[in-house]
């Protein structure tokens, strides 16, 4: 047997391929193509498409051959790893699911997240959820993100996943999509595809008490078929982000506000760092340009030179 499929499961280098007529096959990566040089941990992640063959009698396939990507997401597991894993490829959305409370979402985390979506195309969309638990201080919060990442131009959709607020506009955007729903750890991702899908029946985790962060459930990527059209990929929780593969890249383009001025610059290589006539920095203070924002883009910068510094 001999075909094309689509991976929607990737555990401990074995992927669950599922092929024509909804078939679901295990396989393993050929011997040939795992000796190949490849930049990524994962040379084969949850949304590619590959060839495999099923020799007969065999249970287990051999994939030949992975095509090329339209985009992906990439992550380093700390600031300080040379390993980096791709999370999930040929992706239509990202949904970044976030919290103000239980567990706690930081704005870098949300930023890291959305540079990487910008530079590799994929689209992305806000998930407050929680919402239920908010009080008058979290909603303070709650409007302040509104107003920054809604004024960038990525939707912003509050939610709660157990009171079912909001989830039939989250249906809504996944309609005949490969959407990737990605956060910290206990931020709802699983439950809401539950709610989604409930004869999925998945595993979910409590919220630790102590730390009031999540616990990882998920410890590998999945692909979902919706009933409602589309596919949605279950992704790990993670607790950081570090960025990788743009140590040559000019990091402003992917802060779209600060793109946008950065052509009113007095110098055509302004790093928006310390230069006179700055329109970036005159930017913050006008209100143009949100202080965390642009704190996360420092802090990016500032690990880029230090990935030069240890190629």
């Amino acid at each position: 047997m001999q075909g094309k499929g689509l991976i929607i499961k990737s555990a401990g280098g074995t992927y669950t391929v599922r092929s024509s007529g909804s078939v679901q096959i295990e396989c393993k990566l050929a011997g040939k193509y795992r000796l190949e040089k490849l930049r990524s941990t994962n040379p084969v992640v949850v949304g590619d498409w590959v060839e495999f063959t099923l020799e007969k009698g065999e249970r287990i396939g051999r994939i030949n051959r992975v095509y090329s990507r339209k985009n992906y997401i990439i992550r380093k597991s700390t600031k300080l790893s040379k390993s980096h894993q791709i999370i999930a490829s040929n992706i239509d959305r990202l949904l970044l699911m976030i919290t103000v409370i239980r567990p706690v979402t930081y704005p870098e985390f949300i930023d890291r997240y959305l540079v990487t979506a910008e530079a590799y195309d994929v689209p992305s969309v806000l998930l407050i959820n929680k919402i239920d638990l908010y009080g008058e201080k979290e909603k303070e919060t709650l409007e302040e993100w509104k107003d920054i990442y809604g004024n960038i131009g990525y939707p912003c959709i509050e939610c709660s996943v157990e009171k079912g607020i909001n989830i039939d506009r989250i249906q809504d955007l996944l309609h005949d999509k490969v959407t990737l729903i990605a956060g910290n750890s206990g931020v709802g991702k699983t439950t809401l595809i539950n709610v989604l899908e409930p004869g999925l029946k998945l595993k979910t985790g409590e919220i630790s008490e102590f730390h009031k962060s999540g616990k990882h459930i998920t410890t590998f990527a999945e692909m979902f078929r919706l009933s409602l059209g589309g596919y949605i990929i279950d992704s790990p929780g993670i607790r950081g982000f570090g960025m990788t593969d743009m140590e040559d890249e000019p990091l402003f383009h992917y802060f779209p506000e600060i793109f946008k001025i950065s052509a009113r610059c007095k110098y055509h290589n302004c790093i928006h760092v310390n230069e006179p006539d700055c329109a970036v920095i005159q930017g913050i203070e006008l209100g143009l340009v949100s202080r965390s924002r642009y704190n996360s883009y420092l802090n990016l910068l500032e690990d880029q030179r230090n990935a030069h510094k240890y190629r």
